[in-house]
């Protein structure tokens, strides 16, 4: 039987892929997918979320989300400040303009009825963007914490961030939603971190192979993954077959090839929210006296190989 679960995104790049995998895996089933602030606007992130899923073919119904952080008007630093000169992330992916739309019902109230409603009681959610919308589910109705029965996060580094030095992207977007999912007292929850995603890069090589494949979802993302290189890479020296790291995908084949972890730790987590150097930072409690029970597994080497094979058994199903 497919795992089922639900894709919480702010749909750039990596998330691109990761619905492309999600979508095309034949152990796994997409039942819906909820879209945030993060990468682009909201409004980008539903868009482009329905621009891939148009080019896979694949019929998900979207919900659009929130719209701004938890607790702050804006970004710490605004995004357009934040990009300014960069093409990394864009506004819009480079498919065709969507023609199916998104749901009527906005994301937060989709996830609390879904996860009132036993029928969902075994339905992973995975969020690959700021957590907003998942706190906002559980201020909404706190009882979803018991109801959600796994969640796995991208987000967080144990080593270097990305934005900064001590904080990923998505805990650094909205640390005030990040902080309170991981204090709500979910069961079972995974952190994918920058520590694992980074261990397992993909290449041009990929990409050429995934092209080789030829399905819509394999052309579609050797084309995100090749952005994502040329501009990860932009002035890396040498002939070798550069790299990069395409995070959000990795949660997804975590949900099938759990195997694609190597090296993680059992901690109590929490995430800085007032430091001014270290907004955003996930913090990883290993100390053997540490007062707090752990709450989360935290992902910290992953198997390029078997991340690549997951992702060649999803495109060739496709």
């Amino acid at each position: 039987m497919a795992t089922r679960f639900i894709l919480d995104c702010d749909t750039g790049s990596d998330d691109a892929v990761a619905i492309f995998a999600a979508t095309a895996h034949p152990g796994l089933e997409l039942v819906a997918v909820t879209t945030v602030n993060g990468n682009a606007a909201v409004e980008h992130t539903t868009e482009n979320t329905l621009r891939v899923l148009d080019h896979a073919g694949a019929r998900v119904p979207v919900h659009a989300g929130a719209a701004r952080p938890l607790a702050r008007p804006d970004f710490p630093v605004p995004r357009a400040v934040l990009n300014a000169g960069s093409a990394f992330q864009r506004a819009h992916l480079d498919f065709p303009a969507a023609v199916s739309v998104p749901e009527r019902r906005s994301a937060v109230p989709f996830l609390v009825d879904a996860y009132m409603d036993d029928s969902y009681a075994d339905v992973t959610l995975v969020a690959t963007g700021p957590l907003t919308n998942v706190a906002l589910a559980l201020a909404t109705e706190p009882r979803l914490a018991a109801r959600i029965p796994r969640l796995v996060i991208m987000g967080g580094a144990h080593g270097n961030g990305n934005v900064t030095a001590a904080a990923e992207f998505n805990f650094w977007v909205d640390p005030e939603a990040a902080s309170a999912v991981l204090g709500a007292g979910i069961r079972d929850v995974v952190i994918m971190s920058l520590d694992a995603t980074h261990s397992a890069p993909l290449s041009r090589a990929d990409c050429d192979a995934f092209d080789g494949i030829g399905t819509p979802a394999a052309s579609g993302a050797a084309q995100l993954i090749r952005h994502r290189i040329e501009h990860d890479q932009a002035g890396v020296e040498g002939s070798g077959d550069v790299s990069s790291p395409v995070h959000d995908p990795m949660c997804v084949a975590f949900l099938v090839r759990p195997d694609v972890v190597t090296e993680s730790v059992r901690a109590f987590v929490s995430v800085e929210t007032t430091g001014s150097r270290t907004l955003g930072e996930l913090l990883v409690d290993t100390r053997p006296w540490c007062p707090e029970p752990p709450n989360a597994t935290v992902a910290l080497r992953a198997s390029a190989e078997v991340y690549r094979d997951f992702l060649r058994t999803a495109f060739l199903a496709n």
